[in-house]
């Protein structure tokens, strides 16, 4: 049996400010880095218990260079590095049995979310997914859909784990911590949550049988409201989007995995506006 997992930082134990999980901070970010990579390993370790061979590892936070090998086990292979098409879900297949999303965060706009979010704080207000407001947790679930491979796991803050359940009613969820506004958190303790998600991550292979792919049904329209209108006004030099407000955009096609290649090339465009002029 094969497990992808994508981690993120954001909802690691005790993170509560971006300069804990910024890699340009070499005060804080360094511990929470090694927290980080503790947690993946935990979740790897409960996975093995109920029977898992293969696993792939996607690090997805930030410049994507975060994990530290030498604090997982010697026989997973892991994804590094940035500027990967699919981004967050790079290196998914029909091949793997179920995914787990390890310090995963709320999306942008959600109360009492840690770092709230979605993909860009900087250049993404709002996304929008066939009249859904997504999450990263809704949108990268929906890409592993496209290739029958549901996410059986997710660990975050309170805020993250019940929005992922309200989507994806079957997802085990490992709690880390509970967010106080978007700054401050009343954590568990680093040793408590890796052991929460050793048991979680066993329990969620132990109810594979129970897990749902998640997709939306074609044709797929996403809508993205930027936080400024320079944003907008790159991303709509991209062939097939349509402008659709002073900050927002809109494109539409068949293949879910074509859209999100489409977004991730508008956010990037997008980004590029807020340089200084």
């Amino acid at each position: 049996m094969k497990l992808y997992i994508s981690a993120d930082m954001e909802g690691t134990a005790g993170v509560a400010s971006w300069t804990q999980c910024d890699p340009k901070n070499m005060t804080e970010y360094p511990y929470y880095r090694h927290l980080m990579s503790l947690e993946v390993r935990a979740a790897i370790e409960g996975a093995r218990g109920a029977g898992v061979t293969g696993i792939l590892v996607n690090d997805s936070h930030s410049a994507m260079r975060n994990i530290l090998w030498n604090e997982l086990p010697d026989d997973v292979r892991m994804i590094y590095g940035n500027r990967k098409p699919f981004s967050m879900n790079e290196g998914i297949d029909s091949s793997f049995s179920c995914a787990f999303f390890t310090g995963y965060h709320a999306g942008i706009g959600e109360g009492d979310g840690t770092l709230d979010h979605t993909y860009s704080p900087d250049t993404i207000y709002n996304v929008r997914l066939n009249g859904v407001r997504c999450s990263e947790t809704t949108m990268n679930a929906a890409l592993l859909g496209l290739h029958d491979v549901p996410v059986a796991l997710i660990s975050g803050d309170r805020t993250t784990v019940a929005g992922a359940q309200a989507q994806l009613p079957w997802i085990e969820g490992v709690v880390t911590k509970d967010s106080i506004g978007r700054y401050a958190v009343n954590s568990f303790s680093p040793a408590e949550v890796r052991a929460r998600l050793r048991a979680g991550a066993k329990r969620a292979i132990e109810r594979r049988a129970e897990m749902q792919p998640f997709r939306f049904e074609p044709p797929v329209v996403l809508e993205i409201d930027f936080t400024g209108t320079q944003n907008a006004d790159f991303a709509e030099l991209i062939p097939g989007f349509d402008r659709i407000g002073g900050r927002s955009v809109r494109f539409e096609h068949d293949d879910y995995a074509i859209v999100f290649k489409a977004f991730v090339a508008a956010m990037r465009l997008g980004a590029a506006a807020n340089a200084p002029v």
